[in-house]
């Protein structure tokens, strides 16, 4: 009974080609099936077929606006979705994805760390594993970059000093 974006109509519109009428509605009606009863059965056969013409016209109109649909929440999808670079000897974290068929709750779902080995041209990444050197090819949408506690541990020299400074400088 509600009209769904996706489809530009109604389901039940889509399945019987008439809009959905409350029993309220069907109460008040009696002239109406006074009307059809008494039609010809050759106007009953030309009115069945344009019936029939016009469901299929709707279903094609809703299958048009449920593509059209589907294009643009994949636009907005891509949009958001941010591209990824790894580059040779880069270290990075492998997504565990048979975790979720047998999920623990407090289980990590990334793996690693890994070394990137060779960056295809097409998202492929070989990658091997630091403890037993065994190499695999992966997609790169499985694989997110890995941060030594160096490089977290540089960045907070650098932040201090930063706040030291600007301290220093609003006091004096």
């Amino acid at each position: 009974m509600a009209y769904k974006t996706p489809i530009g109509t109604t389901p039940y519109r889509l399945v019987y080609g008439k809009g959905y009428h409350l029993p309220v509605e069907l109460a008040h009606r009696a002239l109406w099936a006074i009307k059809e009863v008494n039609m010809s059965y050759d106007d009953a056969g030309h009115e069945r077929k344009l019936n029939l013409c016009e469901l299929e016209e709707l279903r094609n109109e809703a299958y048009d606006c449920a593509s059209t649909y589907k294009d643009k929440m994949k636009k907005v999808h891509d949009a958001k979705i941010r591209k990824k670079t790894f580059e040779v000897g880069q270290k990075v974290w492998l997504y565990n994805s048979r975790l979720k068929f047998f999920p623990g709750k407090l289980k990590s779902k990334w793996m690693g760390p890994f070394i990137i080995t060779r960056v295809g041209n097409y998202g492929d990444i070989e990658s091997e594993n630091l403890k037993d050197h065994n190499k695999q090819v992966v997609n790169g949408h499985r694989l997110k970059p890995y941060l030594d506690a160096s490089d977290i541990n540089g960045t907070e020299k650098e932040l201090v000093s930063f706040l030291e400074v600007s301290l220093v400088y609003e006091m004096g």
